[in-house]
């Protein structure tokens, strides 16, 4: 049963996102980012809803009382593609901007759309010129009114394990004055990277404490892992005790 309805969710998910992306031509057309973003939201929306239906997958949201006002930058573990699905509902209205790489804007109409929907594309290859157009195009962006979604490590994870943390979370916290919200999860252990089998269940996403400007860089990149790692390890655990159960 899994196998099939795993197999139904990845077609359905390839023609529902490339539905998505012709309808969102029109878009190019509005000389504002929003109706791209809500297309994005359109397309997570409707994502989450094929995972609930055809895998039984289902998430919790906790912690979101924690989120301060104001644009934010969301420093949020990286497991799962849905990891960049829920985000917008954490922050409605503040229209998060997405640091990531700029081999995600090369994409066939995906890429163009991410690049009007005013994503913060970075050329990982530039060296120092990177993180230089990184903190402007950030600054554009807050200066907007919008929050900032960055994942530290730069990829997706498998659950349980880390990779170094990037430097571009810390200049954004340096240079922009807001506060960092750490965010864990344990959504890989579901719907893991390339994987195409889904395991049915509740994905567990949990809003950390705010980590307000002021900290030097190395005692500000100790707090943020130290946070995310802890709780997404504590939230895997729950998920393997959930899926345990008979």
């Amino acid at each position: 049963m899994r196998v099939l309805s795993s197999l139904l969710f990845n077609a359905a998910f390839i023609l529902w996102t490339a539905a998505v992306c012709i309808s969102g031509l029109p878009a190019f057309f509005s000389d504002s980012y929003k109706p791209v973003y809500g297309l994005g939201q359109r397309w997570g929306t409707g994502t989450i809803r094929l995972l609930r239906w055809l895998c039984g997958l289902r998430y919790e949201l906790r912690g979101l009382e924690r989120l301060p006002d104001g644009p934010v930058i969301l420093a949020c573990k990286h497991q799962s593609t849905w990891d960049t699905l829920v985000i917008p509902r954490l922050v409605p209205g503040r229209y998060p901007a997405y640091v990531l790489k700029i081999e995600l804007t090369r994409l066939p109409l995906f890429g163009p759309l991410l690049r009007k929907g005013g994503m913060i594309a970075v050329d990982r290859s530039a060296g120092g010129k990177a993180l230089k157009d990184m903190l402007a195009q950030a600054r554009e962006r807050v200066a907007d009114g919008r929050s900032l979604v960055i994942y530290p490590e730069g990829t997706r994870t498998a659950p349980g394990k880390k990779l170094p943390y990037h430097p571009g979370v810390a200049a954004l916290y340096k240079d922009l004055g807001l506060p960092v919200v750490p965010v864990a999860l344990n959504s890989g252990f579901f719907w893991g990277r390339r994987a195409w089998l889904i395991r049915p269940g509740q994905i567990l996403l949990e809003v950390l404490e705010p980590i307000e400007p002021g900290l030097d860089r190395r005692d500000f990149l100790q707090r943020l892992e130290a946070a995310v790692e802890g709780a997404s390890g504590r939230l895997l655990k729950e998920a393997e005790e959930a899926a345990s159960k008979p």
